[in-house]
């Protein structure tokens, strides 16, 4: 499709620069973690903190700013989000304690929160293409995973404030360009209820969809909060191997993870995704030596990068026809149980080292075991099939059909 007949496209790249820009605030942390707790004189469960702020009250803040856009608009709704995460990044950069950084990282958690509870629906409402949007969409998620990264590193080497200030600095030119380029979808659609949102957990595929994201999404978090303390490197060489775990994402997504879906199925990527990722917190856990730890780290995230290709698509499939129903209620359980991830591994570090990647292989092995007894119903719900054809006859008619899937990653 010829890209010109896209009549939105200065607002679908708009809205795309956005998203790259606060994910890469998500990631642009992980470098200097080990350099707060040295200049704040703090131990590795409250630098740990930082995430769980900002995780936890990004999940909370899912339903209230799903409730915000259909009352308001998603245009409003999305360019206060970016507002409160600039204003948040800026403040954090001139914090002078670990409770005064949570707090503001919880605030820009609530500014995320905003972004993505409207973003995905304001691109796939403005687009004639969908596919290509959303193909764009998780482009910049995924760069901004191994952006983020990397710039938190270089700049972290000067000062651990400098990565928050320019992060900050990045959103208000954002805001800027949302401002003037950003486009209210022309299809306003009725408010939404809080029991529309709750109603979706009835769905039975859903729910063993929500079960394997949420243990998921707790060993994302370990890898990604903790994994910078366990490799006990300095700022910049921490700041490249997190480069490389967000490269291996990207590949995940954005090479691997819709062609594998294309020939298995999106249910049966997700299940290699969730298998290799449970291979990779045992080798985390046995590792040796940096190198070793380093390898597994990019092997983790091209895992992550499966299966965040795909477990949207299937929220969208399986939940509520109205997909801001379906994101609300997926992200919930998606951040909610991740919340808590980072803050326990801090704590169980102080016992052993290798231990918050045991938890997390606990943790992920119930996902697994959900996964196997009720991929036949997630798969049916989607129109797929998966290699226990028995347990499809069983399902079949037991989901409801999906509408045309949309993508989206973190």
């Amino acid at each position: 499709m010829d890209r010109r007949s896209e009549p939105n496209r200065s607002a679908i790249y708009a809205t795309t620069l956005v998203a790259f820009l606060a994910i890469a605030g998500i990631a642009v942390v992980d470098p200097i973690l080990p350099a707060i707790g040295d200049a704040i004189g703090v131990t590795a469960w409250q630098v740990e903190l930082l995430f769980t702020a900002y995780i936890a009250v990004m999940a909370l803040g899912m339903i209230p700013a799903t409730l915000a856009s259909g009352r308001f608009g998603f245009k409003p709704v999305l360019i206060t989000g970016v507002s409160v995460v600039g204003v948040a990044a800026i403040l954090a950069s001139f914090s002078d304690s670990i409770v005064q950084l949570s707090v503001l990282r919880g605030v820009w958690g609530l500014g995320n929160a905003m972004f993505f509870a409207t973003a995905m629906v304001v691109l796939v409402n403005l687009a004639v293409d969908r596919e290509w949007v959303v193909g764009l969409f998780e482009t910049a998620l995924g760069l901004g995973f191994a952006v983020g990264p990397l710039i938190g590193g270089l700049l972290g080497e000067v000062s651990w404030r400098l990565p928050f200030f320019v992060c900050g600095v990045f959103m208000v030119l954002a805001l800027g360009v949302a401002a003037r380029k950003l486009r209210e979808p022309t299809n306003r659609q009725a408010p939404v209820r809080v029991g529309q949102i709750f109603a979706t957990y009835r769905r039975p595929a859903f729910i063993a969809l929500c079960v394997v994201t949420g243990t998921y999404n707790f060993v994302f978090f370990v890898v990604l909060g903790y994994t910078p303390l366990f490799l006990g490197l300095d700022v910049i060489p921490l700041g490249l191997a997190f480069t490389g775990w967000g490269l291996g994402l990207a590949a995940g997504i954005l090479v691997v993870g819709h062609r594998l879906a294309h020939r298995i199925g999106a249910v049966q990527t997700v299940g290699v995704a969730i298998a290799g990722l449970l291979v990779c917190m045992v080798l985390f856990a046995t590792s040796t030596s940096t190198a070793e730890a380093l390898v597994v780290l990019v092997l983790s995230g091209l895992c992550m990068g499966l299966a965040n290709a795909n477990l949207t698509d299937l929220a969208l499939g399986l939940g509520s026809s109205d997909r801001r129903v379906a994101t609300g209620a997926f992200n919930l359980v998606r951040w909610g149980a991740a919340a808590p991830a980072p803050i326990i591994s801090g704590k169980l570090a102080e016992h052993s080292l290798s231990l918050p990647y045991w938890v997390g292989f606990g943790v992920l092995a119930v996902g697994v075991l959900v996964y196997l007894a009720f991929a036949h119903l997630m798969a049916a719900g989607y129109g797929e099939r998966v290699l226990w054809s028995r347990w499809n006859r069983v399902a079949a008619g037991t989901e409801h059909a999906p509408e045309e899937p949309v993508g989206e990653a973190y």
